[in-house]
């Protein structure tokens, strides 16, 4: 399990974004949602003009017209070429993306495991991981508190009342206001040929442990700024990296999630 948390960034790497249009369920539907794009958020990595990389060789290249900013297209374009960045975050096309209203769990499944599906297939996987990560769960997800490791008391806080995230007014964010956390608690699956068969994991994480996993493997350092990847705890105990990449390949029907191989 990770946890929300306020404060949660993005760093250097390529990030996905859907193509303009889709159809599910036979109802017409734009696929791009503006706020779901954090790195639009960032000079470093905004691609407002949506401009697509000047050629496969250049998908992940710092410079680029793309700025890092990619459609779901380039990712597969990407794969074809054997030119995958290092790092790279990618959110489903709205239809396939979980969110209630305008998606639904099959239609993510679907997306998850013709994705997976393609990473499995390169020669590369043998020093792949995917991190699958969820962005809220509206508090149903379960029904265990939270440890407050930075409090808050503003109009956007409301985790233990009206306007509070506990009564402490020190904080370890900085002094920034509306970074309560940790959240609720939400569901993180790794999927690698270096991941621990049959295991949960209970160690204490949030969001920016996947962000601090990858500034940890590439020695990055951290944002800075008090970012809670300063604090974050390691995903390192879901791995094992002495054993080799032991954990089999597993083939699974988008559909209907069944084993094919």
């Amino acid at each position: 399990m990770r946890r929300t948390s306020a404060g949660d960034g993005l760093r250097a790497g390529s990030a996905i974004a859907p193509p303009a249009t889709s159809t599910p369920q036979g109802s017409p539907r734009g696929d791009y949602v503006p706020h779901h794009q954090p790195f639009q958020h960032y000079a470093s990595t905004a691609n407002p003009q949506h401009l697509p990389p000047s050629s496969a060789s250049r998908i992940g290249w710092q410079g680029d017209q793309a700025n890092h900013q990619y459609d779901l297209q380039d990712f597969s374009t990407a794969m074809a070429a054997r030119n995958l960045p290092a790092v790279s975050f990618i959110k489903a096309a709205a239809y396939q993306d979980g969110n209630p209203g305008y998606s639904d769990p099959l239609f993510e499944q679907t997306f998850l495991v013709n994705l997976i599906n393609q990473l499995e297939s390169l020669k590369q996987w043998s020093s792949t991981a995917i991190i699958l990560a969820w962005d809220d769960s509206g508090g149903w997800y379960d029904h265990v508190m939270p440890p407050i490791v930075n409090e808050s008391q503003s109009a956007r806080d409301a985790l233990s009342g009206p306007g509070t995230c506990g009564t402490n007014p020190a904080r370890v964010g900085g002094g920034y206001e509306a970074r309560c956390g940790y959240g609720t608690r939400l569901p993180l699956l790794i999927v690698s040929p270096y991941a621990k068969q049959n295991f949960v994991d209970h160690s204490v994480t949030d969001q920016t442990s996947i962000l601090r996993f990858i500034e940890d493997n590439w020695g990055l350092g951290r944002i800075g700024d008090f970012s809670y990847d300063a604090q974050a705890g390691s995903l390192s105990n879901l791995f094992d990296f002495k054993s080799g990449h032991t954990a089999s390949k597993v083939f699974l029907d988008p559909p209907t999630g069944r084993v094919i191989h």
